[in-house]
């Protein structure tokens, strides 16, 4: 089972980042390894969606379902696609400034071996790169 952990301090309100991440519509606009994103189904409190995810001569495509604590976590679990394990957290937290921290945590396997020898490094840069990604979408669209 590969695991990826990252955080980062942001001087944006944790409602703010939890908005970012949580708006899987606008992913292909900004994250260049994804393809294409579908919202099945979207609630206060629980969203379904499908990623395409192209890089490096490998594509995937899964579906989560997630349950959410709007503005404070996004708890990610698999519903459908070629693992046979994910799940994953993110969780935002104010901070005494108007700042926050934006964690990711994520665990995943894929079903075959094959396929984790292959996609899994592919799927764990991916990974370790979302947060990077948010913290600069959050800067393109508020500035620093």
């Amino acid at each position: 089972m590969r695991r990826v952990r990252r955080q980062a301090l942001v001087p944006y309100p944790a409602s703010t980042m939890y908005a970012l991440v949580n708006d899987v519509a606008s992913y292909p606009e900004f994250l260049p390894w994804c393809r294409s994103s579908v919202v099945h189904v979207e609630e206060d409190d629980f969203m379904e969606a499908s990623l395409e995810l192209v890089k490096g001569g490998w594509s995937g495509v899964f579906t989560t379902s997630n349950r959410l604590v709007p503005g404070q976590r996004i708890e990610i679990g698999l519903a459908e696609g070629p693992f046979r394990h994910l799940e994953g957290l993110w969780t935002f937290s104010g901070l005494a400034d108007e700042g926050s921290e934006v964690s990711l945590r994520l665990d995943f396997e894929f079903r075959s071996l094959v396929a984790g020898m292959v996609a899994g490094p592919v799927f764990e840069d991916i990974a370790n790169s979302l947060v990077d990604a948010f913290v600069h979408r959050a800067k393109k669209l508020y500035g620093t």
